[in-house]
């Protein structure tokens, strides 16, 4: 004998046989602005970046706006009080046309005619540095265990702001910036000593023309 279901069962199944499925949300047809963080969280980044970026302004070590704003950045994100921040789409590409215009500004006519005395030098400095620069990243990923594209992109002969944003199309551009940042400033403050002690040992540069 079939047991009579309640009416109200009964009901619930007809509409659950006729009813549609629910469309989907609006977050899950964009899965960009889904997976975009809250601009609060966006904020609490940029309030630390700023932050970072002006305290290590004060300090006068080279490229101070962008390791501070690293380091406060990073080290909001790693307090875990946060979830790693997920940038709107085009953000990478916004920075990269930044900085691309800011150092195409520095390109003038000025420079061009230095060029055309010094490319020999420029080549022979160009090729150095790159080849030594894939051997150091070679030797430090096999020896020391670092990541190939973190030891080739660190060592490899660039700014701060461009290698980081290159390393960051490959998702390591915070220990790309940290190994460049650390590069910049040892050399910053280990050449004007070294030029100081040659200078004072009396060695001159050749005169010019």
């Amino acid at each position: 004998m079939t047991p009579i279901q309640p009416p109200c069962r009964a009901v619930q199944g007809l509409r659950s046989q006729h009813t549609s499925p629910r469309p989907a949300s609006r977050l899950g047809l964009f899965p960009q602005l889904a997976a975009m963080s809250s601009p609060l969280q966006l904020l609490a980044y940029l309030a630390a970046g700023l932050g970072g970026g002006l305290l290590a302004l004060r300090t006068g070590i080279p490229a101070a706006p962008l390791a501070g704003a690293l380091l406060g950045a990073g080290l909001l994100s790693l307090s875990g009080r946060l979830e790693a921040a997920s940038w709107p789409a085009g953000t990478r590409t916004a920075l990269e046309i930044g900085i691309g215009t800011v150092i195409g500004t520095s390109l003038t006519a000025t420079a061009l005619s230095e060029l055309r005395q010094l490319w020999k030098p420029a080549i022979v400095i160009t090729l150095t540095l790159v080849v030594a620069g894939l051997l150091v990243g070679f030797c430090c990923s096999r020896l020391l265990g670092l990541d190939p594209l973190v030891a080739l992109l660190g060592a490899a002969p660039g700014g701060i702001s461009g290698m980081s944003l290159a390393g960051d199309e490959f998702g390591v551009g915070a220990p790309v910036a940290v190994l460049h940042a650390v590069r910049l400033i040892t050399v910053l403050l280990v050449l004007p000593v070294a030029m100081r002690l040659l200078l004072a040992s009396g060695i001159t540069p050749p005169p010019s023309g």
